[in-house]
């Protein structure tokens, strides 16, 4: 059982609960540590970024500086950021970089925003990010949300292929024109949809693409895509909250990025966070982090062997650093399964009813290879069955827009409702299970009959994550 960090009973509170915590290590031996296989990527500072890893051994308030003029910031045309987003551009093939030190998700907002101007209709697919969302809210866009291939056996979204994504782009421009198109690849268990066949397809309707590439490294960009969004902490070296925005083409207004970027972005962005995206990209591209990822690589392709060779069902992607068990195959659903493990010291990424997702991170905790199959067997020994019934996909449209605008059912007086009970009104706020922050149900969205006894089946098999009510719009 992982140690709680909490006062023993009949002590005072802690007046530093997050400082202790965020100082605490583990007492025991090595081999005794918990098998830490969530992000960020640097695995508690084993895969930073050799120079960010320099920085951070100085003394902490030699570097929290502001723009200086020898520094300058993220939209001035010199000093040593503006240096930093050039070279960056340079060395991913794209024409323009932005930092960002509001994660992913705040430049996944901007640009949202300097795509489409308000009132505009915009293409996003099931499977997006609750900040795309936000940005809806903040630009006063209209959501048209597509439906994604599902499959039943892991209960996961896939991503779309050509024909599918055809007929979502015809479907959506007959009901009026859209601003742009948004796709997420790879996804966070590391699928990946094949951007050469579907970035033709977006441009020959007109519109440019935008790829949430959070889980990826910018190869959208060889694909033909005209805004493309990284996270340094997810498929890198870089700290939690830096970020890139990488563009190219005449899809887009450099000048409107720049001004979303203004709106949205601190006006006093953290010295830190922006080298760790320079720090991070750089070494990501350089003959050092190649070497590095490959080793990652073969020490994932050694864990794969052996859970193989284990009989543990694993479910085949795109990302070599993303180890997916199919836990239905094993009749254990994956909130479950993490559960067990992290009483036993193995911390994964991501649950889900029906797959468990670990991420190895650029330099994989030591002995993962022999100490990650060999508790994932136990756990088989102990939690397994008979394979878990086929995932109901959900009852949805392959093109659907919310019957209310979106800032408005998710301003307007609500009530909670039981998911019995939900049926014909209309949702208030998204329903997200938590990670990764998906949501099954948007707001504005009618919920029919078929809708309410699907996300009821959902919370059953999301125990803890989805409540019993849910709240809607008041009439």
């Amino acid at each position: 059982m992982l140690r709680s960090l909490a006062p023993a009973p009949g002590r005072a509170p802690d007046p530093l609960p997050l400082g202790r915590a965020l100082r605490a290590r583990w007492p025991g031996p090595p081999w005794s540590r918990p098998l830490e296989l969530h992000l960020p990527a640097h695995g508690r500072g084993r895969g930073l970024a050799p120079d960010l890893a320099a920085l951070l051994r100085q003394p902490p308030g030699s570097w929290d500086l502001p723009e200086l003029p020898a520094i300058g910031g993220l939209l001035e045309p010199v000093g040593a950021v503006a240096d930093a987003q050039r070279a960056c551009a340079e060395l991913l093939g794209a024409e323009r970089c932005w930092f960002g030190v509001n994660g992913a998700s705040g430049l996944l907002q901007a640009a949202l925003l300097a795509l489409a101007p308000p009132g505009s209709r915009v293409l996003l697919p099931r499977n997006l990010h609750r900040s795309l969302l936000h940005g809806c809210v903040l630009g006063q866009l209209r959501p048209v949300l597509f439906n994604l291939p599902f499959d039943p056996a892991s209960g996961l979204w896939r991503p779309p292929d050509a024909p599918w994504l055809e007929r979502v782009l015809a479907a959506a421009l007959a009901q009026g024109p859209l601003a742009a198109v948004v796709l997420v690849s790879p996804t966070y268990q590391g699928f990946s949809a094949d951007l050469v066949a579907l970035t033709p397809l977006v441009h020959a309707a007109g519109l440019p693409l935008l790829v949430d590439q959070a889980h990826g490294g910018g190869e959208a960009l060889a694909a033909g895509a005209d805004l493309v969004v990284l996270s340094c902490q997810k498929a890198g070296g870089g700290l939690a909250q830096s970020a890139a925005l990488l563009a190219q083409g005449p899809r887009h207004e450099p000048a409107a990025i720049a001004r979303s970027l203004l709106w949205l972005q601190t006006s006093s962005p953290s010295a830190l966070l922006l080298a760790s995206a320079e720090a991070a990209l750089r070494h990501a591209g350089s003959p050092a982090g190649r070497v590095r990822r490959r080793r990652a690589e073969a020490v994932a392709a050694r864990l794969k062997r052996r859970c193989a060779g284990l009989g543990l069902p694993l479910l085949r992607n795109h990302d070599p650093l993303r180890l997916v068990l199919h836990t239905a195959a094993l009749g254990i659903n994956g909130l479950q399964a993490d559960r067990w493990l992290l009483e036993r010291g193995v911390i994964a990424e991501l649950p889900e009813p029906g797959a468990l997702t670990f991420c190895l991170g650029e330099v994989p905790p030591p002995g993962v290879a022999r100490r990650l199959p060999r508790a994932l067997a136990a756990l088989v020994r102990q939690q397994g069955g008979d394979p878990l019934a086929p995932f109901s996909p959900p009852p949805l449209p392959l093109v659907a827009e919310p019957e209310l605008a979106l800032d408005r059912a998710w301003r307007a007086p609500a009530l909670a409702v039981s998911l019995a009970e939900a049926a014909g009104h209309l949702a208030a706020e998204p329903l997200c299970p938590y990670p990764p922050g998906i949501p099954l149900l948007v707001p504005g969205e009618r919920i029919d009959a078929a809708r309410a006894a699907w996300l009821a089946a959902e919370a059953l098999r999301w125990p803890g994550q989805i409540a019993d009510t849910v709240k809607v719009v008041a009439s």
